[in-house]
């Protein structure tokens, strides 16, 4: 059975890359005693913290960390009427944490996630794994049989294109977990005493017009590259639906990156994933996801963006509406998310108001 590492195990020095340049946004309704196991790889990081829940609660963090928490009151604060935007009651609150970080890069995780083992027994410091995924290139045109050509001991395979082996910039890096599996709730059901104890060492590129379920409990991406994609939508209180909120930042980020020649990783790094939660109540936030989605992924496999969407923000814009014009038929939910997804988008000009997220080239 996986176990998690222990504190000894994780203590050992590590090298801060880029510890100018990431946060590291966790949302939470309680207090952030997991951060302990998480010290040797967090603590030289700034952290901002998105408060869930009871606002006049009081979240304790440990001491030695640097960070910035924000609860309800600060989002209606600091966002006015636009602050219907952002879930109340579900991790999805978590995309405040992007919207007002200053940094290139963020790495997101739940307070469930623990540090995991390699199969050497060793720590594995995900942070540190996903900023090298997020440095090297991705590979979504043509697939690699060796899987991530840029990493060590690896490289392209005989027919690979040379044209193409330059590669694309990495936009998001998704990591996966041991024990808990990421599992919906009727497979939850079925398997309640399912493990995840494979560990597969491998990093690879989605491939251009392929989706995937993206899950926000360890994530990394690159903020400046496509940031404004990664809203976590309308979940939780007042909402008919929940537990898709990082699923559907994950389809519309998919759909933009491969718009704009951008590349998506997923495997390594692996994190614990210590709690599984209740596969009843689960089902009960899911249930009309789990209807939905049979049209819900059918129109972004289908979804085009115009040549003149040069930008993640007027990508974002126009997927907007085409939520509106062609997913309100399946309920009025769509009809209200595609308002959010603009409203989103303007908060998110007003508190980075630079100028156009840059972008690779046009595919």
């Amino acid at each position: 059975m996986a176990e998690p590492a222990t504190a000894t195990q994780a203590a050992a020095p590590v090298v801060a890359l880029l510890k100018d340049e990431l946060d590291i946004v966790i949302p939470t309704i309680r207090n952030l005693d997991f951060l302990e196991m998480w010290r040797p790889f967090f603590q030289p990081y700034h952290l901002i913290i998105v408060q869930d829940g009871d606002p006049s609660k009081t979240i304790k963090v440990p001491e030695g960390f640097d960070y910035e928490l924000y609860n309800r009151n600060d989002i209606n604060r600091i966002l006015g009427p636009k602050a219907s935007c952002i879930s109340f009651k579900d991790s999805a609150c978590r995309c405040f944490g992007y919207m007002v970080s200053k940094k290139k890069y963020i790495f997101t995780i739940d307070d469930d996630c623990f540090v995991a083992k390699d199969p050497s027994g060793k720590a594995i410091n995900a942070l540190e794994q996903h900023i090298k995924n997020l440095l090297s290139p991705s590979t979504p045109f043509f697939f690699n049989t060796l899987y991530d050509p840029f990493r060590e001991g690896a490289d392209f395979v005989r027919g690979y294109p040379f044209s193409l082996r330059e590669g694309v910039p990495t936009a998001a890096s998704h990591g996966l977990w041991l024990n808990i599996p990421d599992y919906d709730a009727p497979t939850q059901l079925v398997k309640p005493l399912e493990r995840n104890t494979r560990y597969v060492d491998a990093v690879l590129t989605i491939p251009k017009g392929t989706l995937f379920p993206m899950c926000g409990m360890n994530l990394a991406f690159n903020r400046e590259l496509i940031g404004p994609a990664m809203y976590f939508g309308l979940m939780g209180d007042g909402q008919p639906i929940g537990r898709y909120d990082d699923m559907w930042a994950g389809w519309c980020t998919k759909v933009i990156c491969d718009h704009l020649g951008l590349g998506v990783k997923t495997g390594l790094p692996y994190i614990f994933h210590s709690k599984a939660s209740n596969p009843f109540v689960n089902l009960r936030k899911e249930y009309k996801g789990i209807y939905w989605q049979e049209e819900i992924i059918p129109f972004f496999q289908k979804a085009v963006l115009p040549k003149d969407c040069t930008t993640v923000q007027k990508c974002y814009i126009e997927l907007a509406k085409q939520v509106k014009e062609k997913l309100s038929k399946v309920d009025p939910y769509f009809d209200n998310l595609a308002d959010a997804m603009v409203t989103w988008i303007e908060a998110w000009d007003e508190l980075n108001p630079t100028g156009p997220v840059p972008n690779g080239k046009a595919a």
